[in-house]
């Protein structure tokens, strides 16, 4: 299984060994972590990362029911790093994504 960190970076476009941006990425991942437990997805007591060695499964076990997470978080997480770079369609399309994977995500953790 592949750590959050890295498949972050991977999904926006950086390097693994390039390390210049992981202090960012990380406070926002955390950022996202969080609003993640307040839907209801995750350890209720709230998930952190600090590096590279904390994997998918540390936060959830069984990903099948939470499949949607990963892009859920890519996607928060590429509005607070990079939206500069992005078309303000591109934002609204993935401000409408992302308003749909709270509802489905949310829905999961409640059933």
């Amino acid at each position: 299984m592949e750590s959050i960190l890295t498949s972050v970076k991977k999904m926006l476009g950086i390097e693994e060994d390039d390390i210049g941006f992981d202090e960012e990425i990380i406070m926002h991942i955390n950022s996202v972590l969080m609003a993640l437990t307040q839907i209801g997805v995750g350890p209720a007591e709230g998930f952190e990362i600090e590096d590279s060695t904390t994997e998918w499964r540390d936060f959830l076990p069984d990903m099948k029911k939470f499949s949607a997470v990963k892009s859920y978080l890519f996607m928060r997480v590429k509005l607070l790093f990079d939206s500069s770079t992005m078309s303000s369609s591109l934002i609204e399309a993935y401000n409408r994504q992302i308003a749909e994977f709270e509802w489905r995500l949310n829905h999961a953790a409640e059933s």
